[in-house]
């Protein structure tokens, strides 16, 4: 049997964070280890090393969630980020992305997809809420195949790049483009070769920093 993911959730507005402990609680596979408002009390929490993924609020009243990012990056073991923002600017998603924020979950959205984007962060996956994405993938494709002269990129590897940035895991890719899984992997090694990154959640933000003027315009 598999343990449950350890979550500590960060959020300076009581109810809403009491509505998030309730709605992840009542999930199975789920186990909420800390429900806190400001930085001093989540590391006191990070302390015990008991988490697998911060649910971490970008604005904290007096405080900035990101400030949190560099302490976690410094850990031993150290936990997977999901920012959640109601509305962050489109520079400031990148900035928390290069950080090491594994994604960005807006507030508005349906309580579903906040358990689709726990679950795919823990599994590694860079999540993305699809209004963040859309409205830049095709500048972000491009800004990819400019990190090096030489680094045109096929049609497959864009259809996977296009994926990637669309929160997709391995499996729901090879579904949607009808690839075999290993075909899908071979494609991300080819993506990382190109554009000289190891991760896929460094593919993702290089390919944003790489057009952050179009995300802004």
């Amino acid at each position: 049997m598999m343990a449950d993911i350890r979550l500590l959730l960060i959020d300076d507005h009581t109810l809403f964070r009491e509505g998030l402990r309730r709605l992840l609680a009542a999930e199975t596979g789920f186990q909420i280890v800390g429900s806190c408002g400001q930085l001093a009390d989540a590391l006191a929490v990070l302390d015990q090393g008991q988490v697998d993924l911060v649910l971490l609020d970008y604005d904290l009243g007096a405080e900035q969630g990101s400030g949190l990012l560099d302490e976690i990056k410094h850990r031993a073991g150290p936990p997977k980020v999901l920012m959640v923002t109601a509305g962050a600017t489109s520079a400031c998603m990148v900035t928390l992305l290069q950080r090491g924020a594994s994604g960005i979950f807006l507030k508005h959205s349906p309580p579903a997809r906040l358990v689709e984007a726990v679950g795919s962060v823990v599994a590694g996956e860079m999540w993305l809420d699809p209004q963040i994405v859309v409205p830049v993938i095709d500048s972000a494709i491009r800004g990819v195949e400019r990190v090096h002269n030489d680094a045109s990129l096929s049609a497959r590897e864009k259809a996977v790049l296009n994926a990637v940035l669309d929160g997709a895991s391995n499996k729901k890719i090879a579904a949607t483009l009808h690839l075999s899984e290993s075909s899908v992997k071979a494609a991300l090694q080819r993506l990382f070769d190109k554009t000289g990154v190891r991760t896929r959640s460094q593919l993702v933000w290089l390919a944003l920093e790489k057009h952050s003027q179009d995300w802004l315009g």
